[in-house]
Order: C-alpha cells, then sequence, then structure tokens
C-alpha cells in the first residue's frame, strides 16, 4: 500500500556554516508552536542535529542517507518518520550539492531533494555580499534543473539598507525571498572538536536556543508562504519502511516524544519498553544512552523490537550495573573522551559491562562504544574488553566507507557488505587476539575494528535499515548466548 504524501520542504544552503541548522531547527519548532505535527529530517549521517530536531518537534530526529541506506530507502524511510505529520521539514548536509566523495551527486542534499520531489529553501550567509547574491543563488538554481528551488531565505543581514540591496538584486533572479534574519548570538549553538555540542549534554540551554531560533524564524520568515511551498511537493510513489514488514513480524509501537517546554530527555531513539515476543524471549536488550552516548539510528531499536527483543536504556554515567536481564548491548556513538574520568570512576558498571562479555552475549559497539570497551582512554581505564588502548588525536578522520564483513560476529556473518561513516579525533592501538569486523575498500584498503566472543566493535557507524538482518541475528544471539 502507498503511503499518502506529506507536505515536506528540504532546507539547503550554497555551504556549511551558513545559516542550515537554525533555519531548520527554528522552522521545525515554529510550526510545531502553531499546531503542525512536523516530522523532522537530516540528510547525511550527522546524529547531533537531529537531537535539535526532536526537541523542536517532540518527534523523534531521523537521518535519510543515500549512501549508508541506499537511494532506494530514501523515500520510504521518509514516510516511515513522517506517519501521521502534517508537514515534514529535512535539514541539508553541508552545500546543496556536496556528496559522497567521487561519487558525483550520491547522498547530497540535491539528490534527496530530488528523491523527496520536494521543493528546496535555499539559506544564504548574506553577511558580505549585497549585488553579488543574485548570481550566487543564480548559479545554484540553474546548476540542476530538476532541483526546485522555491525560495531564498538571507540570513546574516545587516541592516535594512542592506535587505533592501539584497531583495533588489534578487528580483532578477526571480525566486521568492521568503525570509530575512538577523543576526541572534541567542540562537547560537556551541561548538567543539566534532561539531555542534549535543542537546542531552546542555540541558535547559538547549531549549532556550530552540526556542531562540523558533521565534527568530517566525519573526522574520513567511511562515504561510513556506508552508504552501511544502504542499506543492510531489506524490512520493513508495510505501513507507516498515521494521516489522522488512523482519516479517509485528511492528513496534511508536516512540515517545520529547516537549520543547521540559529539560531534553535522553537520545529518542526508541527508549521504551517493548512487549516481549510470543516466543517468550525474556532477555532484553540494553541500550547506552545519556550525555556520553548520544547517538543511535531510530531505525536499530526498532528493528530489534521487531525482531522480538525488548530494548531499555541505561546510563554509563549514571547506572552502576547493566538493566537486570540484559542479554545483549548496544554502545552507539557519542563522546567518551569528554567523560572519560566519569566513565573510568564508574567502576559498577565497568565490572558488568565485562561479565556480560565473558557470559558470550553478543555486543555491538560503534566508535564510542569501541572507546568505552579499550583498556584505557587517554590514560584510563575503560572496561578491558577488548586488547587495545585509545587516545585523543589531533587528526580528524571523517567520511563514508564501503566494507564487507571480514569475520563471523554476533551482527553478520563473513561477506556482509555494508557501508559506514567514520567520525572521529580518536585512535585505537590494537594488541593481538582479536580478529577484524570489517575490511574497508575506500579510501584504502584495510582491516578494521574487533570481533572477540559474542563482541562486535569498530569504527564505523552503520545504518541498520540497508541490512535489517543484523539486527535478527543480534536478538538471536540473546536467545542461545
Amino acid at each position: 500500500m502507498v503511503t499518502p504524501s506529506v507536505p515536506r520542504l528540504v532546507v539547503a544552503a550554497p555551504s556549511s556554516g551558513s545559516g542550515k541548522t537554525t533555519v531548520a531547527t527554528g522552522l521545525m519548532a515554529a510550526l510545531a508552536g502553531r499546531g503542525f505535527a512536523v516530522s523532522p529530517h537530516k540528510v547525511g549521517p550527522d546524529y547531533i542535529d537531529p537531537g535539535y530536531h526532536a526537541l523542536a518537534t517532540g518527534r523523534v530526529g531521523r537521518n535519510l542517507d543515500a549512501y549508508l541506506c541506499g537511494p532506494e530507502l530514501v523515500g520510504p524511510l521518509f514516510l516511515h518518520g513522517a506517519r501521521g505529520c502534517d508537514i515534514a521539514v529535512v535539514e541539508g548536509v553541508m552545500g546543496l550539492y556536496d556528496g559522497a566523495a567521487g561519487e558525483g551527486e550520491l547522498a547530497s542534499t540535491a539528490q534527496v531533494a530530488k528523491l523527496l520531489r520536494a521543493p528546496v529553501v535555499l539559506v544564504v550567509d548574506a553577511s558580505s555580499q549585497s549585488r553579488s547574491v543574485a548570481a550566487l543563488v543564480h548559479g545554484f538554481v540553474s546548476w540542476d534543473p530538476e532541483v526546485r528551488v522555491g525560495g531564498v531565505i538571507l540570513n546574516k543581514v545587516a541592516s535594512d539598507r542592506h535587505e533592501v540591496l539584497l531583495r533588489e538584486a534578487l528580483d532578477s533572479v526571480g525566486v521568492p525571498v521568503l525570509g530575512v534574519l538577523r543576526r541572534a548570538p541567542q540562537a547560537d549553538v556551541p561548538s567543539r572538536h566534532l561539531g555542534l555540542v549535543p542537546v542531552a549534554e546542555r540541558g535547559s540551554r538547549a531549549v532556550e536556543a530552540v526556542a531562540a531560533m523558533a521565534a527568530q524564524v517566525a519573526d522574520g520568515c513567511d511562515l504561510e508562504a513556506l508552508v504552501g511551498l511544502a504542499r506543492g511537493a510531489g506524490a512520493l510513489g513508495c510505501a513507507a519502511w516498515d521494521a516489522g514488514e522488512v523482519l516479517g513480524s509485528s511492528p513496534p509501537p511508536p516512540l515517545p516524544v520529547p516537549s520543547l517546554g521540559a529539560a531534553p530527555p535522553d537520545p529518542p531513539v526508541g527508549l521504551r519498553p517493548r512487549p516481549q515476543a510470543p516466543d517468550g524471549l525474556k532477555k532484553q536488550v540494553a541500550l547506552a544512552g545519556g550525555a556520553a552516548f548520544t547517538f543511535s539510528y531510530a531505525e536499530h531499536s526498532e528493528l530489534l523490537a521487531a525482531a522480538g527483543a525488548e530494548v531499555v536504556v541505561f546510563d554509563p554515567l549514571r547506572d552502576e550495573e547493566l538493566p537486570e536481564g540484559t542479554g545483549g548491548l548496544v554502545l552507539g556513538g557519542g563522546f567518551p573522551e569528554v567523560y572519560a574520568a566519569e566513565l573510568s570512576a564508574n567502576d559498577g558498571l565497568r565490572k558488568s559491562v565485562a561479565e556480560l562479555v565473558v557470559s558470550g552475549a553478543p555486543v555491538a559497539a560503534e566508535c564510542a562504544g569501541l572507546l568505552y570497551l579499550c583498556r584505557e582512554l587517554d590514560g584510563l581505564p575503560m572496561c578491558g574488553v577488548l586488547d587495545a588502548s585509545a587516545r585523543m588525536s589531533q587528526r580528524l578522520t571523517l567520511g563514508y566507507r564501503d566494507a564487507v564483513a571480514v569475520s563471523d560476529s554476533a551482527l553478520a556473518v563473513a561477506g556482509t557488505r555494508m557501508r559506514g561513516h567514520e567520525f572521529h579525533r580518536t585512535v585505537v592501538e590494537p594488541g593481538a587476539g582479536a580478529a577484524p569486523a570489517w575490511g574497508v575498500r575506500a579510501p584504502e584498503r584495510r582491516v578494521e575494528g574487533f570481533v572477540e566472543r559474542g563482541v562486535h566493535a569498530s569504527y564505523l557507524h552503520t545504518h541498520w535499515a540497508s541490512e535489517p538482518g543484523v539486527a535478527r541475528r543480534f536478538v538471536e544471539r540473546c536467545r542461545t548466548s
């Protein structure tokens, strides 16, 4: 069955730093404040922006990544996230036409906009130009005729006179100006070594920042025109993705929603009790959350639940042991390097994790989870599950990866091909004994990660919707371990 279409638009920009996050998050919050049920989405693998989107809308922020999941899943995953919503706002990544290195338009905002048949709103940093803005916008409008740029929002406009000059210049381009924003420091979000500081770490300050973004967009943009533009999106000829259907089981219940008026919740990744599976599976899958582990794609929890698991969240910064009945452990991404001292001081939980691993239970660890399982991180004791040490580095490792499983593990059989994303400023120095998890094909051929006992640990972030069988395999290991 084809799911009814949803009004939608894509917020893009000529380059990073133009104000996409401010405009997209502010627009989501402003529309939600006017009674719209808003579905928030982010192009690409970024997991920080969706936290702000969730705070703005009261719904789980979801990623749309044509590299990790394949172009064919962009529409279905979008419709899955947008179920029951009045409108959807999709925040782009980098510049409008920037995608995976050496892969043409793949994974670009432009490609996702075309796949979604969605109009684009171009956010332009106008702080250092006047008439030249017309040449810039004209270039982006004409570059790909299949990308429909439906309007422009001018950001960082200095004065009323500056605004007049910009509008006069854009009259010749034929693209309407749908908003003009002045500088608003109260809406700024602080950054550090890997981008914006996540919602889970900022508490009430994140709530205040999102409220400021909403006020800025509501004051400076034509919301009625933006909604009208979204309603002009073309119909999608595909059905919504469903975790139960892809695994041949019943779908999980809806995810909980955070509130803009309350302190931000733990990461919105499907963190609620799941119904027990019909076959009597009693073991739980513990999912790391809290400020140190802020990232897991929402679809991972949904797939685990559809495979028969009960997903329970715990906070490695606060909880002194794993949830009772834990039969499997998922350690996603985050910032253990920022909280290394606190994680190290939690001896009880580190011991609990080590005991689970010794029992042979399945453990899936990505990036932050990999660091947490090492002997040490920057000289501080971690779980000691892996014969490896981790440390901060000055070098940024960033990019998409094409990988193939080289060892049978709790996630995949050898030969399983998946695509991943790597983003870190740490280095792991391995000891001996563990088999590698992945053979990475690009940008250089190498092996990566660890497979030992039931542990699958790697720097690569993967999206399980692209290979849903990994969730079923993981839950089966919970049954048999």
